[in-house]
């Protein structure tokens, strides 16, 4: 059963990956009016968010949240997509970005335990095929009392946009890879982390959710 389990798993991140890879080329157009009507503002807010010197990006795409990457950290961003993670490389070189960027997998993320002051992502984990396992992973991965910062879009809680959303979340997926029904702060609890706050952003569906992992940090943050 465990075999078929973790195959299963296998198959269905091959998938999405394969998506995302194919979509790369044109990730940056297709979402350019939105960045500059509205994400860019989040993005903004999502990075201001940080606490800590070392700091982790769950699934960096092709680098636009680099723009917001605050100095006097140390950033480490991965992705499970090699040709998103290759425009990536690009723009940190054009922009003069330092960043550690590395190919990787969210459910599967290849850092010790408490290895990070603060992990954030930006519309990632309605993509990862196993959005608990990921976010278990990311609790993992950060220090006790570290903070875990995600903007995300998620399920309405007005059922007949509920309803609509669910219809066309097949498709959504087939084109775009990303699951738009999902209901990420629930996971985020689910994994074993604090939610200490979630902010409506837009039409009760794009959200940034603030959670902690339990235990006492020993690192003084400034304000």
């Amino acid at each position: 059963m465990a075999k078929q389990g973790t195959s299963a798993a296998d198959k269905a991140t091959e998938i999405a990956r394969r998506r995302y890879n194919r979509i790369a080329p044109l990730y940056d157009l297709m979402e350019g009016l939105v960045e500059r009507s509205s994400y860019g503002g989040w993005r903004k807010l999502l990075w201001s968010k940080v606490e800590g010197k070392k700091i982790l990006e769950v699934g960096v795409g092709t680098g636009k949240n680099f723009p917001f990457y605050p100095g006097g950290t140390e950033i480490t961003a991965i992705d499970f997509s090699d040709r998103m993670l290759s425009r990536a490389r690009e723009k940190a070189q054009m922009q003069g970005v330092k960043v550690n960027l590395q190919q990787m997998d969210a459910q599967d993320l290849k850092f010790p335990d408490n290895a990070f002051d603060t992990v954030l992502s930006s519309f990632v984990f309605c993509s990862v095929p196993d959005p608990v396992r990921g976010l278990q992973e990311v609790e993992r991965v950060c220090k006790p009392g570290g903070k875990v910062v995600l903007l995300e879009h998620v399920l309405s809680a007005n059922r007949i946009l509920a309803w609509l959303m669910n219809a066309v979340n097949p498709m959504v997926v087939r084109m775009m890879g990303a699951n738009i029904n999902r209901r990420t702060a629930d996971n985020v609890a689910r994994s074993g982390l604090v939610v200490e706050q979630v902010t409506d952003l837009a039409a009760g569906i794009f959200k940034l959710i603030e959670a902690r992992k339990r235990g006492k940090s020993n690192t003084k943050y400034q304000s």
